[in-house]
């Protein structure tokens, strides 16, 4: 595999100002097809072939619909910046939407997540996502410029998108920061590794996974699960879904209601016919 088109593709979409979790997925997707296409320069691969291959992703590897259109789209993209060729593949495009309801926790559950976290930095991590309804690659840019106390805020730049925005931060979430600040004192970032460097995902995925042991919540979830869970509470609490879009950075809004239909059942009290026999 030639690396120099992983690198030249990066380039690319640094200059036309993609989001650095965006150049991340789309160039982790060109490294995989380039791979196993190794045998071919890719300049001679045929449409055919690249049909050939999304095909064989779905129907032997078993992708997701979302690593379907990712791959798909990382592919044209490619062809497109690299040969100024252009692919046309949308007719490979998933056509029935999965309507996979997001994984949550309930309150309680969260509370004893955290409570578990026994490591103040650990617990300053998952607290501050979940607090802000925060993606796992959202956290990992955050400076401690960051933060301002003075108007409660926190501001999340360059998000998914290209986006910044902002949200409300809590009173409890301000002390823990201001706790854990005295202790570790980063230098850039807010939470940061080695040589102050910003913490790896892996890092944080290993802290949710060893929490959520402790606490002995029983409900599958992962660090992306507090996002859903922020996201589902707000709604529980009766906050505008508008007002959740914005907090989550969202573009459309049908990608916020699909937390409507999680909420809707357990504020209309509706039984089971198994309560009426």
């Amino acid at each position: 595999m030639n690396k120099n088109y992983v690198e030249d593709f990066a380039t690319i979409l640094r200059l036309q100002r993609y989001a650095k979790s965006s150049i991340k997925t789309y160039t982790s997707h060109l490294s995989y097809f380039l791979k196993l296409s190794a045998k071919f320069q890719p300049e001679d691969i045929t449409q055919k072939q690249l049909e050939d291959f999304v095909i064989w992703l779905v129907e032997k590897k078993k992708v997701g619909s979302s690593y379907q259109k990712a791959m798909i789209s990382t592919i044209v993209k490619f062809y497109k910046e690299t040969f100024q060729r252009t692919i046309n593949l949308k007719h490979l495009y998933p056509q029935r939407s999965e309507n996979k309801l997001p994984k949550f926790l309930t309150k309680m559950e969260v509370k004893k997540i955290l409570d578990s976290t026994s490591n103040i930095k650990h617990k300053a991590i998952l607290t501050t996502i979940y607090s802000c309804g925060l993606r796992l690659g959202e956290l990992l840019e955050l400076k401690i410029s960051d933060i301002k106390t003075d108007q409660n805020i926190l501001l999340i730049r360059q998000a998914k998108g290209n986006k910044d925005r902002v949200v409300m931060l809590s009173f409890k979430l301000i002390e823990l920061l201001r706790e854990y600040y005295k202790i570790y004192n980063p230098t850039k970032y807010l939470f940061e590794g080695s040589e102050n460097e910003k913490y790896s995902q892996r890092s944080v995925q290993q802290i949710m996974k060893s929490s959520l042991k402790k606490s002995g919540v029983d409900s599958p979830a992962s660090v992306h699960t507090l996002r859903h869970s922020y996201a589902t509470h707000l709604l529980e609490n009766g906050t505008n879904i508008r007002i959740i879009k914005e907090l989550l950075g969202h573009n459309n809004i049908k990608t916020t209601e699909i937390y409507t239909h999680i909420t809707d059942v357990s504020k209309n009290n509706i039984k089971s016919p198994l309560d009426f026999l």
